[in-house]
Protein backbone atom coordinates (compact mmCIF):
# COMPACT_ATOMS: atom_id res chain seq x y z
CA UNK A 1 0.00 0.00 0.00
CA UNK A 2 1.75 3.35 -0.83
CA UNK A 3 0.81 6.46 1.77
CA UNK A 4 1.36 9.86 0.54
CA UNK A 5 1.32 12.23 3.93
CA UNK A 6 1.38 15.74 3.43
CA UNK A 7 2.15 16.86 7.24
CA UNK A 8 4.60 19.25 8.52
CA UNK A 9 5.42 19.08 11.97
CA UNK A 10 4.98 15.20 13.05
CA UNK A 11 6.90 12.18 11.60
CA UNK A 12 3.70 9.56 10.32
CA UNK A 13 6.07 6.28 10.04
CA UNK A 14 6.61 7.33 13.87
CA UNK A 15 3.19 7.79 14.27
CA UNK A 16 1.99 4.47 12.78
CA UNK A 17 4.61 2.43 14.20
CA UNK A 18 3.73 3.46 17.59
CA UNK A 19 0.44 2.50 17.02
CA UNK A 20 1.56 -0.94 15.88
CA UNK A 21 0.90 -0.88 12.22
CA UNK A 22 3.32 -2.92 9.82
CA UNK A 23 4.79 -0.27 8.03
CA UNK A 24 7.01 -2.88 6.57
CA UNK A 25 4.01 -3.11 4.45
CA UNK A 26 3.56 -0.02 3.27
CA UNK A 27 5.29 2.67 0.99
CA UNK A 28 5.63 5.88 3.00
CA UNK A 29 6.13 9.31 1.75
CA UNK A 30 6.07 12.34 3.67
CA UNK A 31 5.96 15.63 2.67
CA UNK A 32 6.66 18.31 5.12
CA UNK A 33 4.80 21.03 2.76
CA UNK A 34 2.47 21.86 0.34
CA UNK A 35 4.12 22.83 -2.45
CA UNK A 36 3.63 21.64 -5.81
CA UNK A 37 0.87 18.75 -4.00
CA UNK A 38 -1.10 17.51 -7.05
CA UNK A 39 2.33 17.03 -8.63
CA UNK A 40 3.58 14.69 -5.84
CA UNK A 41 0.13 13.42 -5.63
CA UNK A 42 0.34 12.47 -9.08
CA UNK A 43 3.90 11.32 -9.23
CA UNK A 44 3.45 9.01 -6.69
CA UNK A 45 0.13 7.76 -7.10
CA UNK A 46 -1.06 6.52 -3.61
CA UNK A 47 -3.57 4.34 -2.21
CA UNK A 48 -4.11 6.43 0.97
CA UNK A 49 -3.47 10.18 1.17
CA UNK A 50 -3.15 11.86 4.34
CA UNK A 51 -4.00 15.22 4.52
CA UNK A 52 -3.00 17.72 8.10
CA UNK A 53 -5.28 21.13 7.46
CA UNK A 54 -2.62 23.43 9.21
CA UNK A 55 -0.28 23.26 6.27
CA UNK A 56 2.40 25.65 4.71
CA UNK A 57 1.46 26.99 2.16
CA UNK A 58 -1.92 25.60 1.17
CA UNK A 59 -4.56 23.93 4.44
CA UNK A 60 -5.00 20.36 3.71
CA UNK A 61 -8.81 21.99 2.37
CA UNK A 62 -7.07 23.51 0.07
CA UNK A 63 -5.27 20.84 -1.34
CA UNK A 64 -8.30 18.29 -1.53
CA UNK A 65 -10.53 21.03 -3.49
CA UNK A 66 -7.34 21.12 -6.08
CA UNK A 67 -7.48 17.91 -6.02
CA UNK A 68 -11.09 16.80 -6.76
CA UNK A 69 -10.75 20.12 -9.44
CA UNK A 70 -8.37 18.69 -11.22
CA UNK A 71 -7.99 15.55 -13.43
CA UNK A 72 -5.19 13.82 -11.48
CA UNK A 73 -6.57 10.19 -10.17
CA UNK A 74 -8.11 10.44 -6.84
CA UNK A 75 -6.35 8.02 -4.13
CA UNK A 76 -8.67 5.36 -3.04
CA UNK A 77 -8.66 6.57 0.62
CA UNK A 78 -8.13 10.15 1.43
CA UNK A 79 -7.68 10.72 5.57
CA UNK A 80 -8.14 14.52 7.24
CA UNK A 81 -5.77 13.93 10.18
CA UNK A 82 -5.69 17.35 11.46
CA UNK A 83 -5.55 17.63 15.01
CA UNK A 84 -8.11 20.10 14.83
CA UNK A 85 -11.62 17.69 14.66
CA UNK A 86 -13.93 20.81 13.25
CA UNK A 87 -11.05 20.96 10.06
CA UNK A 88 -11.41 17.65 9.84
CA UNK A 89 -15.11 17.47 9.71
CA UNK A 90 -14.82 20.64 6.87
CA UNK A 91 -12.50 18.15 4.69
CA UNK A 92 -14.91 14.90 5.13
CA UNK A 93 -18.22 17.00 3.88
CA UNK A 94 -15.68 18.13 1.13
CA UNK A 95 -14.67 14.64 -0.31
CA UNK A 96 -12.40 13.09 2.31
CA UNK A 97 -13.08 9.64 3.22
CA UNK A 98 -12.36 9.47 7.00
CA UNK A 99 -11.87 12.49 9.72
CA UNK A 100 -9.26 11.28 12.51
CA UNK A 101 -7.17 13.63 15.25
CA UNK A 102 -3.68 12.54 13.71
CA UNK A 103 -2.43 10.59 16.72
CA UNK A 104 -4.87 8.46 16.08
CA UNK A 105 -4.19 7.53 13.20
CA UNK A 106 -2.91 4.05 13.46
CA UNK A 107 -6.02 3.18 15.11
CA UNK A 108 -8.00 3.18 11.63
CA UNK A 109 -8.77 -0.13 10.12
CA UNK A 110 -7.08 0.57 6.71
CA UNK A 111 -3.50 -0.19 7.84
CA UNK A 112 -1.88 -3.64 8.05
CA UNK A 113 -1.34 -5.43 11.36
Amino acid sequence: MRVLAFEDHYDIESILTAGGVKVSELVIKQNWNSNEALKHIQGFAPDVLLLDHYMPPKTGLQVLESLLSSDVNRPQTIVAMSSDTSRNKDMVLLGADIGVVKFQLADLDIWPR
